[in-house]
Parts: C-alpha cells; sequence; structure tokens
C-alpha cells in the first residue's frame, strides 16, 4: 500500500459490530469482586476501623498486604493503601472483595471509621509553608531586570479542573496463578504499570505480565492512575489467590481519580514605544494531595511560555503546590492548555490595548527557524506560522468576517505550539524506546511495541507507516494489543509521540526488514531509540531544545453571545495545522474533532469546582460537556512541512489539536461582550457579573 492511501481503521469493524472486548466484556465463573473502601475526610488520621463480623464470604485487603506500600511514579510519595495519613477525600483506605456484589455493598454500608480531623489546604493561596510546594522552577532569556520600559502589561489569568470523561470508565482484572501476577487492563502505560508492581510487589520481572485490553478513551486519565489500581489489585489476587476484578462506577471514575490541574498564570509584559521588550510570567498550578505527574505537567506548561513569539527577554517561574484536593494528573496537552491559554489571551488583550488585528499584532513577534525558543534552544525546523496566517485568513474568509461583523458576534484567534514527545531529555534519558518487527513464517508482519490502540488511531497510523515501507496489504499486519511478555517497552502512549517517535522506529525498522521478506524464516528486526546530536537539552538549568520539534496550529473561532441569557454559541471554527505531513488524513481529521471537542467544552462548558475537597459536579447531569448539538460548524487544513526524523515527514499531533481551542473561544467571546476575560471556562454567570460591575 501507499502511505497516501486513504483507509478505513483497522479497528473500526470490531468496534462498530461489538466484537472489540472491553475489560467489562470478560467474564469469569471465579472471580473476587472488590470495592474501595475510601476516606470520608481531606486531611487527618483514621483511628479505627469497625469492619463487620459474620462475613466470612468477604476479605479485606489493605496496606498489611503489600509487600511495598507505595505506588512508583515518578516518585514513591503515594501509597497503595494509606495505613492512617488521609489526605484527599476518597483516599483508598482498603478494598472489599467477595464473589456476591450485592454482600460486598451490605458489608460495607456497615463499616465504621473513626477519624481525627485536621484543618485542609484546598486554595493556592494557603500554601505558606516549604512542604506545601511539591516543585519550583525557573529559567531565564536575556536579561529582563536592565529593561528600559515605558510600561507594564499585567494579567492574572486561570483555569480549572477538567475530567477525562472517557467513555469507558476505570477497571482492571488481576490473577496470581502459577507464580505468575497478570493484570489486564484498560491503560496508557503498560510499562508504567510493571514497573511500579516490580516495586510495589517485589516480584521479578519474568513473573509480572501486563496486558491492555481494548480501552475505550483516556486522554491521559488513564496514564498513572492505573497504575494505584494494578498495585492494590495485584495485594488481593496474590492474598486470596484467585482472579479479582475492580470496576468503578462513573460518580467514584470522577470523585476519585485525576484531573486537569488547575492554575494561575500572572503574565506581566514589559512596553516600549508599543512593544513587547520582555515578559514576567509566573505558571502556578494546584497539584492536589500527591506529586504523581505534577513534576512534568508543570515542566510542559513552563517551557514553551512565550509559544509562538520571539520574545527576546524572558523570565519564567513555575510553582506546583500540595493541597488536599483531589490529586492531579495527566490530561491531553499536559499543562499546555492551562499555560498557553493565559499567553494567547493575554496577546489577544495586548492586540486589543493597541488597536490592533489579533492576527496582525501576533505577526510582529512571530518566531522563525534560527530563532531562539523561550529555554534558549534553537528552533532548527523550518517555522511557517507566516504562510499558516495566510491560509487562516483565506480558509476563513477572515477579511469578509470582520467586515460583516454583527452585534453580539465575536472573533477571536490564537496561534499555538506543541513540542512532539517527552519533554527535555526524557526521551533519551528515562524513556529509551525499544520497538521490534517480526516476519513471520506466513509473511505476516507483527508490530511489537508497548503503544496503545486507546481510541486515538494507533493501530491504523503504525500500521499504514509499516505496511507503505514494506510495499505490503495492510492486511499482512498483525498488531495485537500490547502483552509486556510479548513486546518491548517502546514508551508510554503519551505526550503526542506515538507517530513521531515510535512511527519513526518502526518507519526505519521497515526499511530493515523490507529486503529480507522473500527469505522463508522468522526474522525479528529491533530498533532502540537515539537522540538527534543537535537536539541539547540541559535538566539542571532548563537550557536548550526543550522538545524534539514543534507542531502549530492557528485557530478562529467566531461566536455569537446572546444579549438576554449570556449564553455562549460557538458558530464556527476555522484551524491550520502543521503536523509534518499527515501519515492518515481521516485519523488527522479525527484528532482535530475531538480536539475540538475538548477545547470547546474546556473553554466554555464544563465546569469543575471542589468544595473542601470534595468535586461538586460528579455525574452526567451536574458536569456538562459538549454533545453534537454544541458543536460548531468546522473547517480544517493543514500545511505540509516534513520533519525529517519523522516518518514520511510526520510530526506530533494529538495534544495539539486541543490547545488552541478554548483561547480563540475566549478570545472571541472577548470581543463579542468588551469584557476581559481571564478565566476558563467562560460560564453564561460570569458574563452576568461582569454586565453588572
Amino acid at each position: 500500500m501507499n502511505i497516501h492511501d486513504k483507509i478505513n481503521r483497522v479497528d473500526g469493524i470490531s468496534k462498530i459490530n461489538g466484537s472489540a472486548k472491553y475489560i467489562e466484556d470478560i467474564h469469569l465463573d471465579e472471580v473476587f469482586h472488590a470495592r474501595t473502601l475510601r476516606s470520608g475526610i481531606a486531611k487527618g488520621r483514621v483511628k479505627s476501623i469497625d469492619y463487620p463480623v459474620d462475613y466470612e464470604d468477604i476479605i479485606v485487603v489493605d496496606s498489611h498486604d503489600i509487600h511495598k506500600n507505595e505506588v512508583l511514579m515518578i516518585t514513591t510519595d503515594m501509597p497503595v493503601f494509606t495505613p492512617s495519613e488521609v489526605t484527599y477525600v476518597g483516599e483508598p483506605l482498603s478494598l472489599i472483595l467477595g464473589k456476591d456484589k450485592h454482600r460486598v455493598i451490605e458489608f460495607m454500608n456497615q463499616i465504621k471509621i473513626v477519624y481525627e480531623e485536621d484543618e485542609g489546604i484546598f486554595a493556592m493561596d494557603a500554601c505558606t509553608k516549604a512542604e506545601d510546594i511539591f516543585s519550583e522552577y525557573v529559567y531565564e532569556k536575556g536579561n529582563i531586570h536592565e529593561l528600559e520600559y515605558d510600561e507594564i502589561f499585567e494579567k492574572v489569568y486561570e483555569t480549572g479542573y477538567q475530567e477525562q470523561l472517557y467513555m469507558e470508565k476505570q477497571g482492571m482484572i488481576a490473577s496470581y496463578d502459577d507464580h505468575i501476577l497478570t493484570i489486564q487492563g484498560s491503560m496508557q502505560c503498560p510499562y508504567y504499570i510493571k514497573n511500579a508492581l516490580i516495586h510495589a510487589t517485589g516480584l521479578p520481572d519474568h513473573r509480572i505480565r501486563v496486558i491492555q485490553t481494548t480501552t475505550g478513551g483516556a486522554f491521559g486519565g488513564k496514564e498513572e492512575y492505573p497504575s494505584l489500581l494494578a498495585c492494590q489489585l495485584a495485594a488481593a489476587a496474590m492474598k486470596v489467590r484467585q482472579t479479582v476484578s475492580l470496576i468503578f462506577d462513573r460518580r467514584e471514575d470522577i470523585l476519585t481519580t485525576t484531573k486537569r490541574h488547575p492554575s494561575r498564570t500572572t503574565i506581566k509584559s514589559y512596553l516600549k514605544d508599543d512593544k513587547i521588550l520582555g515578559m514576567d510570567i509566573l505558571y502556578e498550578i494546584d497539584g492536589g494531595s500527591y506529586r504523581g505527574l505534577t513534576d512534568v505537567v508543570l515542566q510542559r506548561g513552563l517551557l514553551t511560555l512565550t509559544g509562538c513569539y520571539k520574545i527576546d527577554h524572558v523570565q519564567v517561574k513555575g510553582k506546583a503546590y500540595r493541597t488536599n484536593n483531589i490529586f492531579s494528573g495527566a490530561f491531553r496537552g499536559f499543562g499546555a492548555p492551562q499555560s498557553m491559554f493565559a499567553l494567547e489571551q493575554h496577546m489577544n488583550q495586548l492586540a486589543k490595548k493597541f488597536k490592533e488585528d489579533p492576527i496582525s499584532y501576533r505577526r510582529k513577534y512571530f518566531v522563525q527557524q534560527g530563532d531562539l525558543s523561550a529555554t534558549s534552544g534553537v528552533f532548527h525546523e523550518k517555522i511557517l506560522l507566516n504562510q499558516m496566517a495566510d491560509a487562516l485568513i483565506r480558509l476563513s474568509e477572515y477579511d469578509d468576517l470582520l467586515a460583516k461583523k454583527e452585534k453580539n458576534m465575536g472573533i477571536g484567534v490564537s496561534f499555538v505550539p506543541h513540542g512532539g514527545g517527552f519533554t527535555g531529555d526524557g526521551e533519551a534519558a528515562h524513556i529509551k524506546a525499544q520497538v521490534k518487527l517480526k516476519k513471520d513464517t506466513l509473511n505476516r508482519v507483527h508490530l511489537l511495541v508497548s503503544t496503545v490502540e486507546m481510541g486515538q488511531g494507533a493501530k491504523t497510523v503504525l500500521s499504514k507507516i509499516v505496511a507503505s515501507t514494506l510495499e505490503i496489504p495492510i492486511e499482512q499486519i498483525v498488531y495485537d494489543d500490547p502483552d509486556t511478555f510479548k513486546v518491548p517497552d517502546s514508551g508510554p502512549t503519551v505526550a503526542s509521540r506515538t507517530t513521531m517517535v515510535v512511527g519513526g522506529l518502526l518507519y526505519k525498522a521497515a526499511l530493515e526488514l523490507k529486503p529480507l521478506m522473500n527469505n522463508p524464516a522468522e526474522i525479528v528486526i529491533t530498533k532502540n531509540y537515539v537522540h538527534p546530536e543537535e537536539i541539547v537539552w540541559n535538566q539542571k538549568s532548563l537550557k536548550g531544545n526543550a522538545y524534539l520539534a514543534y507542531s502549530w496550529s492557528a485557530v478562529v473561532a467566531v461566536v455569537y453571545v446572546d444579549p438576554i441569557t449570556w449564553e455562549i454559541d460557538c458558530q464556527k471554527l476555522y484551524g491550520i495545522y502543521d503536523v509534518g505531513v499527515p501519515v492518515d488524513e481521516k485519523t488527522l481529521l479525527g484528532q482535530v474533532h475531538g480536539g475540538v471537542a475538548q477545547g470547546l467544552g474546556y473553554g466554555m462548558m464544563e465546569k469543575m469546582e471542589s468544595e473542601q475537597g470534595i468535586l461538586q459536579h460528579n455525574s452526567f447531569s451536574s458536569y456538562a460537556v459538549p454533545v453534537m448539538a454544541d458543536m460548531p460548524k468546522m473547517e480544517v487544513d493543514w500545511i505540509f512541512n516534513p520533519y525529517r526524523e519523522g516518518p514520511y515527514g510526520a510530526k506530533a499531533a494529538g495534544e495539539l489539536t486541543l490547545v488552541g481551542v478554548a483561547p480563540a473561544i475566549a478570545a472571541a467571546v472577548e470581543d463579542a461582550t468588551g469584557f476581559d476575560l481571564c478565566r476558563l471556562p467562560i460560564m453564561p454567570e460570569d458574563l452576568v457579573k461582569e454586565a453588572e460591575k
């Protein structure tokens, strides 16, 4: 086949006809059903737990049943089960196991817990002690302290929680047979889970098996959290020596799993003769009660904080706080949607201040090839922001939009980058991806990677890369769900790295396999990640190339704000994307549509608040997400800008399509109303308050 052929998704039929097996479709005759006993306070100590007697068919699994009561993520600060200290509402105390689900619930309803409660910390402003800060970073370019300026333009931007709301809830099954621990479940990162299990159970590598089952959505919500579930189920399965199943209900899933980090970004622009001389930026996020992936979320939010713009003098600071809220974690965009909303809204407000068109205003500062990034790394690849701006103006008929703009109608713009692959030296120093291609004796080619299909199209794109390179029908490609007994560690399915990094390795492996395809024997080709020499990064100083390459997006949003109800209707959205060369245009279009939906929700619908550590929006009835009726008319196109290290020139795509949507919508609402809007999501009640000022 040819890389440019339009094909249907390779997993499409099984998902349409219902033959794909999700974790809840796996029915076992002999299984213990598990439910989680959770804390009812945000901070304090468990003085006692009184479990009911006369339930011989019920088994309790707690911190005494695990070899090492720690979940290995970046650090090991999170316990598998808290033995005493409670740090957030819903923290796991134990698992309750039984073969009859109703008996488990009956048992749990009779449990009595006595707490010694302390006052919790629920706001970043209340984090006044050193122990309240997970991490701090600072980097500089130029010298912001010696600028001679006319004025400072300063604004503070805030964002709230966002729930991933994947279709399939969190769920896993564990068994311990013949001294082998097997975990099956809905996940993004099989080897994250395996490494966490090695740490928590003390079992050697060869006795732990992790298998991804068909996964119905993730968006980052199944990146780190499944490691906690896997460790809990491992303790249970090793205790009872039988299969144990744990499937969340929707309310539990929303209330107790990771969310997008709430943020606050303060931007000071130093201006002289109406030009930006420098920026001083403070980016702060609420990490919740445990570190999790907060540290790297903070870094991604920080490291591209001048976005598409060349600003010669920059100081960027970042802080991640420990609170007694639910612990926050990975979510599509990984810190960038928060910081890019702040930067883009700031640029829009500067354009408004100087009475300039927002696209024309941005053009003055667009970065170009050879310029230095915010972290003083060189932009090695071509940057086509001006061409993207031209294409966006044509696609949206921007001049006509402005000329025919009606009352209560707003037009908003955003331009954002997104770095492909792991932050800094992550790919080279930590992930060290490996892939394998195996040609069997029937001339089928097996993709042996730990990259998971979670709805984003990985199976289609990676299969297409290999089939195109080998010039064979895609039907000859075999790509099973990852099983750590069969596939190497090619890294987690995160960070927009699937096509660019894993696909790039598979492309190189396929080139090596191609001349051997007529050999009747079984052949295995292995490729290991090699870091490009020109990509240099210093993690200590945060200097250099923070990412392998950047993808870019340019978005125009058109909204109408009802003058009576203040309801917002995003009517049209136009997007131009530079993702190198699209490997599969259907899949990329799907990513755009999905990214627009999530960005729309983040910008104007998905309000999630916490009071005393308890999320107030915990169901479909209280947490509103976009439905088809809310979706705007979308027109999109892409600029072809091949990346030499990517397969067929491809760069990152998955997260980029989300990041620019909310800031464009926010700018459009601000344009329609004339209000200064500095917080997401923008709700009708917020506009009412602004109108009453």
